[in-house]
């Protein structure tokens, strides 16, 4: 049985074939800076990339630089993630910006350290800002690194858990070299995107094949080791909606929770109404940790509201949840 490849020639054989069969047309490999890879790299958290392209291109026309993005607004800035999902995403991408302008001038640091200090930034990102738009040495592990690797070196257990994720981290800053930074890390989820998908993987066109533990072992179905299902509750919601001169009332959504930021129809007990007496609607939407069944009950308005009412048009330049915007496109006209 052949053992795994040493780092030097893991690396050249990863950097030869991403030459060739690489990704190369994305929109942040274009003259990539730290912010548009920083950007590039929060949208693609558990995000596919054709839904990630047109959200950035928007992104980078409304917020060129830190500090068109500092200096937004909330709600600006949520308007331009909606739909995205995860949206501590958005916000923390605001906090990094107000951060880089407060503590290095609206420049990005160089060390993977300082990067890692980035409000919202973790050590695989940093790794990627370093690699990417410096084109200097940042390990990373992402998903797609996490499935290579396990594959590649047989590792078993669940990759998410602390003494998994170390082991990958170590091999991590084993196999990243000095050289060829930018198209290593590249090569590595390319890789991960195209050849060694989580299903029907490409083995017989790998490069990698002739070295790769799992393939020798047939254990390439069984690796990563999967984590256990958990059955995910369904929670019942119930979101007030209120009409009024034509105008819909919405409220922003309190920090922290889900849809924190947002406008949102009141949910439950928020907002103090007469009794609810005809159902608008119902609608579902899945969460990560739950399934939202929710129905929407008109109701009059009280003394004391304390969101907005809203007309048809205004709506268009709000940030609002996905199921929400489509719920009230459905209702409200």
């Amino acid at each position: 049985m052949t053992g795994v490849l040493q780092p030097q020639s893991f690396h050249q054989i990863l950097v030869d074939w991403a030459d060739t069969h690489g990704r190369h047309d994305l929109p942040w490999q274009q003259r990539p800076t730290p912010y548009s890879v920083h950007v590039s790299e929060i949208m693609l958290q558990q995000t596919q990339v054709a839904t990630v392209i047109p959200y950035f291109e928007r992104w980078m026309a409304s917020f060129p630089d830190l500090q068109a993005l500092a200096h937004a607004t909330e709600d600006h800035v949520m308007h331009h993630w909606q739909g995205l999902g995860y949206y501590s995403r958005a916000r923390n991408l605001q906090k990094a910006a107000q951060y880089l302008l407060e503590q290095f001038s609206a420049h990005y640091p160089r060390t993977l350290k300082q990067i890692e200090m980035i409000p919202g930034v973790g050590r695989y990102t940093a790794g990627a800002i370093v690699s990417f738009a410096y084109n200097e040495r940042g390990p990373i592990v992402d998903g797609n690194v996490r499935r290579l690797f396990c594959r590649y070196f047989a590792i078993d257990g669940v990759p998410s858990t602390s003494a998994v994720s170390r082991k990958l981290w170590d091999y991590a800053e084993q196999y990243t070299l000095d050289t060829h930074c930018r198209a290593y890390a590249q090569s590595l989820l390319d890789m991960g995107a195209t050849i060694c998908t989580a299903k029907n993987p490409a083995c017989t066109i790998c490069p990698l094949q002739t070295s790769c533990q799992a393939y020798q072992q047939q254990r390439v179905e069984q690796l990563p080791t999967p984590k256990p299902k958990k059955q995910q509750p369904t929670k019942a919601g119930r979101f007030i909606w209120i009409e009024q001169d034509q105008q819909l009332y919405l409220e922003k959504r309190p920090a922290p929770g889900i849809w924190a930021g947002l406008w949102c129809l009141p949910q439950d007990d928020s907002t103090q109404v007469l009794e609810p007496q005809i159902q608008i609607g119902t609608f579902k939407h899945v969460f990560s940790h739950y399934k939202l069944d929710a129905e929407v009950v008109q109701a009059s308005p009280s003394e004391d509201l304390k969101g907005q009412f809203f007309s048809r048009s205004q709506l268009d330049n709000l940030g609002l949840p996905t199921p929400i915007r489509a719920f009230i496109s459905r209702h409200f006209n």
